[in-house]
């Protein structure tokens, strides 16, 4: 990306530029999904994902009293795979399929045309902004999105706390930078003093935004927030700023706007800030732990039982990269956020 003149950008302000600007953004330009993208998301991997996340949200419905109408939203749908799997397991549940407002929350015309290219004849929303959806329970799903938001980066040197930048000048290669900051900004953001035994901070504004909107309307109008991402759950925070090219890392200076740039999430963070929202049950566990206890491992004895060796070789071989504790298994968290008065638990 070439400049007139020099411009230093906050690293989230960065970030935001490089994934969603309308004309060079990497998501707005590009299909970065499947093995001729740069990554690949677990409905993608096996359609076992996409059927236990049905049979979760089946049984969530249910337990909200199987409201005669309900919103569907999906954060983010990527290629559209995980959406087209729930509508077409929920064709056996004539029930909740007539009761539900499929609808998708995506920022990306590029993505959105594949998504409607693979998701025609079907009954879907998209809507951009969040205040669009009906006032009725809603279940909201986040598979690898909430990683995908820019992020704001801090570092602590002699009691003094820096703010990452990055330099852009036409002259010269991007570089990072820090300027003194004043931390008790970052704590009025958090709502309590996140840089407390701290030396480093990372985190999304955007990200805590989308976590106070959707608090929000799970306790005005019912439902709850599934959102699933690989991250970790320490209590200090660390560098996990990271991008991919071709499946790879890759460095996010180098080839600005064409790589994808993504960050662990700390999912002891976002819990501790959930919860001082008020009258809210945060519940985590791992993607392995969630997907187990939901029945994926005898679902995946059942589809492979007539099949010859190669495709059940296959099946089993996809459900490892899914549970597989060195695989996805642990790395992926799980984070189920409801009203305290619902007493669900599938899968934790």
């Amino acid at each position: 990306m070439k400049t007139k003149k020099k411009i230093n950008l906050s690293l989230d302000k960065f970030i935001d530029f490089c994934l969603y600007n309308k004309k060079f953004g990497y998501y707005m330009k590009r299909n970065p999904f499947g093995a001729k993208g740069d990554f690949v998301t677990a409905p993608n991997i096996s359609r076992l994902f996409s059927e236990m996340i049905a049979i979760w949200i089946i049984s969530f419905w249910r337990s909200l009293g199987s409201p005669k109408k309900f919103n569907l939203i999906e954060l983010g749908a990527g290629n559209g795979e995980m959406m087209k799997i729930l509508i077409e397991s929920f064709q056996n549940f004539p029930s909740i399929l007539n009761s539900c407002n499929f609808i998708i929350h995506e920022k990306s015309p590029r993505l959105i045309k594949i998504q409607k290219r693979k998701l025609k004849k079907k009954k879907i929303i998209w809507i951009s902004k969040l205040n669009k959806i009906k006032k009725i329970p809603s279940i909201f799903l986040a598979n690898e999105f909430f990683d995908a938001l820019p992020i704001r980066q801090f570092k602590k040197e002699n009691n003094l706390w820096f703010e990452k930048f990055v330099n852009l000048d036409n002259k010269k290669k991007p570089f990072y930078f820090y300027k003194k900051t004043n931390i008790k900004n970052v704590d009025k953001n958090f709502g309590f003093m996140i840089s407390k035994n701290q030396d480093f901070i990372e985190y999304s504004e955007q990200g805590f935004s989308y976590i106070k909107d959707l608090s929000r309307i799970i306790k005005k109008n019912s439902g709850g927030l599934l959102l699933i991402d690989y991250g970790y759950l320490e209590k200090k925070m660390k560098n996990t700023l990271k991008g991919y090219k071709d499946h790879k890392f890759a460095n996010i200076l180098d080839n600005i706007s064409n790589v994808d740039i993504t960050h662990n999430i700390n999912f002891e963070v976002y819990k501790n800030f959930t919860k001082r929202l008020g009258n809210l049950e945060v519940n985590l566990t791992t993607q392995k732990e969630f997907l187990t206890k939901i029945g994926i491992k005898e679902r995946a004895e059942i589809i492979s039982k007539n099949l010859n060796f190669l495709r059940k070789a296959d099946i089993y071989y996809r459900l490892k990269r899914l549970i597989g504790e060195k695989e996805m298994g642990n790395l992926f968290k799980v984070m189920f956020i409801k009203n305290k008065k619902n007493k669900f638990q599938l899968g934790f």
